[in-house]
C-alpha cells in the first residue's frame, strides 16, 4: 500500500510578479492547506473588517515562488489578476474543496493543471 501524499505543487505563472528586488517572479509551489491556516486567517482583523481578504491572507500562507524568502500579504495584493486567479484554482483544486467548502467560494479547478512535488 502506498502511503505517500503530494503535499506541495508546482506552478507557473501566467505574467509573474515583480519582487522587492525588481526581479520578476514565475515559478512557485503551493502547499496543502492546514486547519491552522483556515483558522488563523479568521483571526486577522483585516478578514475580520473585510472577509474577502481570507483569499490574500490564504495564499500568502501557502505559496512561495521562486527565490523570495517570504510571501507576504502586500506581495499577494500585488498580482495581476490573472496570477491572483490562477492561485485561487489551485488552491481550491489541491485542497480538494468544493464552491461550498472552499474560503475562496465561488472558483472550481477550471482545467488548472497542477504539478506534484
Amino acid at each position: 500500500m502506498d502511503d505517500l501524499i503530494s503535499t506541495e505543487y508546482r506552478f507557473k505563472l501566467k505574467v509573474g510578479l515583480r519582487g522587492p528586488d525588481g526581479l520578476l517572479y514565475r515559478e512557485g509551489t503551493m502547499r496543502l492547506a492546514t486547519a491552522r491556516d483556515e483558522i488563523q486567517t479568521l483571526r486577522d482583523h483585516r478578514v475580520q473588517a473585510n472577509p474577502s481578504y481570507q483569499q490574500v491572507i490564504l495564499l500568502a500562507r501557502t505559496v512561495t515562488l521562486d527565490r523570495l524568502d517570504a510571501i507576504s500579504p502586500e506581495l499577494i495584493e500585488e498580482l495581476f489578476m490573472t496570477d491572483f486567479a490562477q492561485l485561487q484554482r489551485l488552491y481550491v483544486e489541491i485542497n480538494g474543496l468544493d464552491d461550498d467548502d472552499a474560503p475562496l467560494a465561488g472558483l472550481d479547478g477550471g482545467g488548472l493543471q497542477a504539478g506534484n512535488v
